[in-house]
């Protein structure tokens, strides 16, 4: 995923987040407050996946031309970081 689409979507996900607080402050049913949090969680999920799959294509395309072993550890070692994603 490029460059421009992670920062459109982390853009969107601003958007959610300031009508969020907008919805706080206007006192709004609890229920859509918790939707829109929803919303906004599965947001940032996506955007990560997209982001740790761009990140494994890398690693992996650098790893087949170096064999460099350390890079297989460092990828394994950050993705064990997330592995809630």
């Amino acid at each position: 995923m490029s460059k421009k689409k992670i920062t459109n979507r982390l853009k969107r996900i601003e958007g959610q987040i300031k009508g969020l607080q907008k919805m706080v402050d206007q006192e709004r049913n609890c229920v859509e407050i918790l939707t829109q949090l929803s919303a906004v969680s599965g947001a940032l999920d996506n955007t990560a996946k997209e982001i740790i799959k761009e990140y494994a294509k890398n690693c992996l395309l650098k790893y087949e031309s170096t064999q460099d072993e350390k890079l297989i550890n460092e990828l394994i070692d950050n993705l064990s970081k997330f592995r809630r994603m």
